[in-house]
């Protein structure tokens, strides 16, 4: 019995979630989920989420995992609220505690304690193998966009959250803290040496040129027509291209509430003598 992979949009982040079950069992797990946030009030709410339950319920899944690629910085994840309600382990690459301490030191978080993955369930490695049902979950490392990104192989589907785009958007970017081009170009050439029928599902589609919503390609697919990293492309192509192309983005316009929500594993900062819970954001005056 093969796994069966289900996925959904969440459109105000461009991100896709995916439900992937054991045919045979029905264990399941969820990857990459995200929250409905509004920054402008801080509202977060779970509109998103809800479809994610009503399809886990329709199908009598039994949610064994929520797995996370990285700490997100495009939206803020919900793992907690789905394992509140269909329970369930939250992991991440063991990687996340140096996200944390970069995080802590970068925004000044004085009473953020948990840089050692505390507040995740399990912390996974290269080369480890968990179950979901009769079918194996493997681990691989895939540094790059970030240094605790990790990608998830699961009967012939690989989850790379941000390492990958659709062949015509290329990849991911790698100027955040703890990224690296050269990085990336190594794990990209990792997964080009899986079977060519590998199918390759992203976290992101931001639809370039308007054209409709795609979220899964082949090895084979990449190779021949990954605009930034094909078959062909050697390793200084490939990184002068990537970091020219870093040099003029912007930030993502939900990095900071993202981060201090995700590093947490979907979990509020404590909240302060008014019961509210806020995110820091640094300031800087520029052009002085």
């Amino acid at each position: 019995m093969s796994a069966v992979v289900k996925p959904f949009f969440h459109q105000a982040s461009s991100t896709l979630c995916y439900v992937v079950y054991c045919e045979q069992t029905k264990h399941a797990a969820i990857i990459d989920p995200a929250y409905d946030f509004d920054y402008a009030s801080g509202n977060i709410a779970t509109e998103f989420s809800q479809q994610i339950i009503q399809f886990v319920e329709s199908a009598q899944l039994k949610i064994k995992w929520i797995l996370e690629t990285h700490a997100h910085a495009e939206h803020l994840t919900a793992a907690q609220y789905l394992k509140r309600k269909l329970g369930g382990q939250i992991a991440i690459g063991a990687g996340i505690t140096k996200v944390q301490s970069t995080f802590k030191h970068i925004l000044n978080l004085a009473d953020y304690q948990d840089i050692h993955g505390q507040d995740f369930d399990v912390l996974l490695s290269a080369g480890e193998q968990i179950d979901l049902g009769k079918q194996a979950i493997k681990i691989f490392a895939s540094p790059g966009h970030t240094n605790d990104s990790i990608s998830y192989l699961i009967d012939g589907n690989l989850f790379v959250g941000d390492t990958l785009f659709m062949p015509d958007a290329g990849t991911a970017r790698c100027d955040f803290p703890g990224g690296s081009a050269t990085r990336l170009y190594e794990t990209v050439q990792q997964f080009y040496q899986l079977p060519d029928d590998t199918n390759v599902w992203v976290c992101h589609d931001y639809q370039p040129n308007g054209r409709e919503l795609q979220y899964v390609a082949t090895i084979a697919q990449h190779k021949q027509h990954n605009i930034h990293i094909n078959a062909q492309t050697s390793v200084s192509e490939f990184v002068a291209k990537r970091e020219s192309r870093d040099a003029t983005l912007g930030m993502p316009q939900l990095i900071y509430p993202s981060i201090q929500i995700n590093i947490r594993a979907g979990k509020m900062p404590p909240a302060e003598q008014n019961s509210t819970s806020y995110i820091k954001v640094p300031m800087k005056l520029t052009n002085q």
